[in-house]
C-alpha cells in the first residue's frame, strides 16, 4: 500500500515481552525489526482500506528470501514437501489469480510472488507435474502437462539446478 520511498522516523515505546518477539520473529524472517513493523502495519493498513497489497515486493527483501529460499525451492521434490520446508523456515505458498504468492507463516502476510524469487507457478507444475493443491487455475497445469505437442518442445525442466 505505502511505497517505502522517504521515511520518517518516530519514536516507538514496546513491552520488553513485545519487544523479545520482534526480535525472534525479524532473526527468523531474516529482516530487521523495523522492516517487520513496517511490514505489519501496511497490511493492516491495507486490510482498513481494503487496498490491495503492493504488485512489487522490495527487493532487498526478495534478493535476502530468494538466496534463503533457492535451496528449498530447488531441493523438493512435490508440493508437499515444498509447503512442509517453507512452513520449517516460517512462509507458505498461496494462490494468487494465474500465479502463487509466498506468505509470511503463520501471520499470513503476502510477501512476494513465487516468481518473484525465480520460480514461476508454471516452472514448478512442470517439476511437481501437477497443480499447486487448491488452485483454482487449472488451465496452465493443462496447457503444460496435457498438450503433448508442447511437452516433446521443451527441454527437462530445472536442469543444472
Amino acid at each position: 500500500m505505502f511505497a517505502v520511498m522517504d521515511m520518517t522516523e518516530i519514536p516507538l515505546k514496546v513491552p520488553p515481552e513485545m519487544l523479545a518477539v520482534l526480535d525472534r520473529l525479524a532473526v527468523e524472517q531474516d529482516v530487521t525489526v523495523g522492516h517487520l513493523i513496517r511490514e505489519t502495519l501496511d497490511a493492516k493498513l491495507s486490510k482498513k482500506c481494503d487496498a490491495r497489497p503492493p504488485l512489487r515486493a522490495d527487493e532487498r527483501l526478495v534478493a535476502t528470501m530468494r538466496a534463503r529460499l533457492a535451496p528449498i525451492f530447488g531441493s523438493s521434490t512435490d508440493w508437499q514437501e515444498l509447503e512442509q520446508k517453507l512452513h520449517a523456515e516460517g512462509y507458505e505458498l498461496r494462490p494468487a489469480s494465474g500465479e502463487l504468492a509466498l506468505h509470511s507463516w503463520p501471520e499470513d502476510v503476502r510477501l512476494c510472488k513465487a516468481s518473484d524469487l525465480g520460480f514461476s507457478y508454471g516452472r514448478l507444475i512442470e517439476r511437481f507435474r501437477m497443480p499447486f493443491p487448491g488452485h483454482a487455475q487449472t488451465w496452465l497445469f493443462e496447457r503444460l502437462i496435457r498438450d503433448p505437442e508442447l511437452e516433446n518442445d521443451r527441454p527437462g525442466v530445472f536442469e543444472g539446478l
